[in-house]
């Protein structure tokens, strides 16, 4: 075996073992993978990442996104894909083959824009796992909404994870947030999509790279949902993702966190929903601290000034949760009644006591999942569609 397949064996070995929760392993084995020679890797050709259609320009359906922008709906073709389907589709991108599951409401009408929610799915998981655990389908069939499933190819890690800690895909037009986008435009092609509710959600590794579309297409998500994740930028190699996922990520000026946004669209932050166990040896709680100071961090500037509001609650199996709150001090108006509308919420953060590190709420039959929780799922959807995205022009 030569050095590179070596070394490339020795870090598949160690991202298992890193979000299987086993790292003394871990360590082990970068120290085996850093013990060998040192060789050049072979340079990876640069990628523009000033506009989108520089960067994917065999796909067609960017003209859908770009039309999107000042227009209710994308224009879609017709598509194979029944009212009611939830099918396996296979996708060409960039020289390689993936798929995607996309469920299509049973109330789809043709011609009429539908909101879609992108849902990345955890580690060990696939798009059929997190559809059952999540039971985000059975949710957006009562808000008419299509729900899109990207795979993450097992060649491209074998544990399934979403890789939100290679710099190589934390950039707006690259790796595998170009690959997600290009899904998006992809459906957006097939369906009728209202382009004001296009929204993302994911756990785990699916909630960091959910945190890094949030970041790099203001433009195109109105509002993101991270469940047990990290803020864009928590690291960018494995060791700082290690010592984010146990202790939060370290900011500071030079920190990836610190990088600004790739596109300058003038497009509001998304705004955000966050669940999080308080007891979750996976990826520890601060991590949901940081997202929030994060996305209002970038929605108020340096001053963070926010209104916060904190309500304690209990699920209907009695797990207890808070539910923080936070809108802009000089937010909209107050309705008539001195009540502020749901839509001034920039961030909404749910604490989950004594939660680990499984979607709240989710199914019994299947694994990573909390029954006993708060449905997550019925609360990011609510979240999500009380929050379209801005139709005001948007500034290239």
């Amino acid at each position: 075996m030569n050095w590179n397949t070596q070394f490339t064996h020795m870090l598949d070995e160690a991202t298992q073992m890193m979000y299987g929760g086993h790292l003394m392993g871990v360590t082990e084995a970068m120290q085996r993978a850093l013990m060998g020679p040192l060789s050049a890797a072979p340079e990876q050709p640069h990628i523009s990442t000033d506009v989108l259609d520089a960067v994917l320009p065999e796909r067609s359906a960017l003209t859908a996104f770009t039309a999107a922008h000042g227009s209710a709906a994308a224009v879609a073709a017709p598509a194979s894909e029944q009212p009611g389907s939830f099918e396996r589709i296979t996708f060409a991108h960039d020289g390689a083959q993936h798929h995607y599951l996309l469920y299509v409401p049973p109330g789809a009408v043709a011609g009429t824009p539908m909101p879609l929610v992108l849902m990345l799915h955890g580690c060990s998981q696939d798009p059929d796992d997190f559809a059952a655990a999540t039971g985000m389908n059975q949710a957006a069939t009562a808000a008419n909404a299509l729900v899109l499933y990207p795979a993450q190819a097992r060649n491209a890690n074998p544990s399934g994870c979403w890789n939100w800690f290679e710099s190589s895909n934390q950039h707006r037009g690259q790796g595998e947030l170009g690959l997600m986008v290009a899904m998006v435009c992809d459906v957006m092609e097939r369906h009728p999509v209202d382009a004001q509710r296009v929204y993302a959600a994911g756990i785990s590794a699916g909630g960091a790279m959910v945190a890094l579309l949030g970041r790099e297409y203001p433009d195109m998500f109105a509002a993101i949902g991270v469940h047990s994740g990290l803020q864009a930028g928590a690291a960018d190699n494995m060791m700082a993702a290690l010592s984010a996922m146990n202790n939060g990520a370290k900011l500071g000026p030079s920190s990836p966190s610190a990088r600004p946004a790739a596109h300058s669209s003038g497009a509001a932050h998304p705004a955000l929903i966050v669940f999080h166990g308080d007891a979750d040896t996976t990826v520890s709680a601060k991590n949901g601290e940081q997202l929030v100071d994060a996305a209002l961090q970038a929605a108020l500037g340096d001053k963070r000034a926010a209104v916060q509001e904190s309500q304690p609650g209990q699920s209907d199996a009695g797990q207890r949760f808070t539910r923080h709150l936070y809108r802009a001090v000089n937010g909209a108006d107050a309705d008539a009644d001195g009540d502020h509308r749901a839509a001034d919420v920039l961030v909404e953060h749910w604490v989950l006591h004594n939660a680990g590190h499984a979607w709240s709420g989710g199914s019994a039959k299947v694994g990573q999942t909390d029954p006993r929780g708060v449905n997550a799922t019925k609360e990011m959807l609510r979240f999500f569609l009380e929050h379209p995205r801005s139709t005001a022009p948007i500034t290239q």
